[in-house]
């Protein structure tokens, strides 16, 4: 028995589920030095959080190009895997996600990562199991090209209009505007909610619990 309005729910991973907008904001900026170019601030840094990691870098660094690019692009997942036992989930998270599934629905992440980074983040935590599917962005497209969700929709049979995307960030939002899709933004992550409205989420959750009850009340 599927419920009542949404049979998908996607949700993004950094800055969404997992709170880690601070350690990439100080990884972008940890390569930017080592490849020796000027540091982004921590809102240029957090404003491409969410999108393909290339091309966030490239976003960040503009001035960083070809193989130097390449550089950038290591020395960050040098940091970032250095450090990424710092982050956590966001607390509330595993209840929610566990009420979710047992409403039984489909749930899936569409992230900016890496399939490398998501696989080694559902390795290290108690979510593997929640997921009924998931898609990064080196493997499909990055946000904000609809791809991603796309698939997943295809994946489970599921219309636009029953497909519901979570995220944080400005991307996310115009991913789902582009699939067709509603979404719901949340205020905790790495973009300022105030650039949320032209998107016209259903709901701006501004705590995990927040969201939880409105998904529960609403999804």
């Amino acid at each position: 028995m599927r419920p009542r309005r949404f049979d998908l729910i996607a949700f993004d991973w950094d800055g969404t589920l997992f709170d880690s907008t601070a350690l990439i904001v100080r990884c972008i900026q940890a390569a930017c030095v080592d490849v020796d170019a000027p540091a982004p601030t921590r809102e240029q840094a957090a404003w491409v959080i969410g999108m393909g990691l290339r091309e966030a870098l490239a976003h960040a660094a503009p001035g960083v190009v070809g193989a130097q690019l390449d550089r950038l692009v290591e020395r960050y997942r040098h940091h970032y895997f250095a450090n990424q036992h710092e982050v956590t989930l966001f607390e509330g998270t595993l209840p929610m996600l566990r009420a979710l599934h047992a409403r039984h629905h489909w749930l899936a992440v569409a992230t900016g990562k890496s399939r490398r980074g998501l696989d080694a983040a559902l390795a290290s935590t108690e979510l593997h199991s929640l997921f009924d599917a998931s898609r990064t962005a080196d493997e499909t497209a990055g946000k904000p090209n609809p791809q991603m969700l796309l698939e997943l929709m295809g994946a489970f049979g599921t219309p636009p209009e029953r497909c519901l995307m979570v995220g944080d960030t400005t991307h996310d939002l115009q991913m789902a505007v582009n699939a067709g899709c509603p979404a719901v933004a949340v205020a905790f992550g790495a973009h300022e909610p105030e650039a949320f409205g032209e998107f016209a989420p259903l709901f701006i959750a501004h705590t995990t619990p927040e969201l939880h009850q409105w998904l529960e009340a609403h999804a």
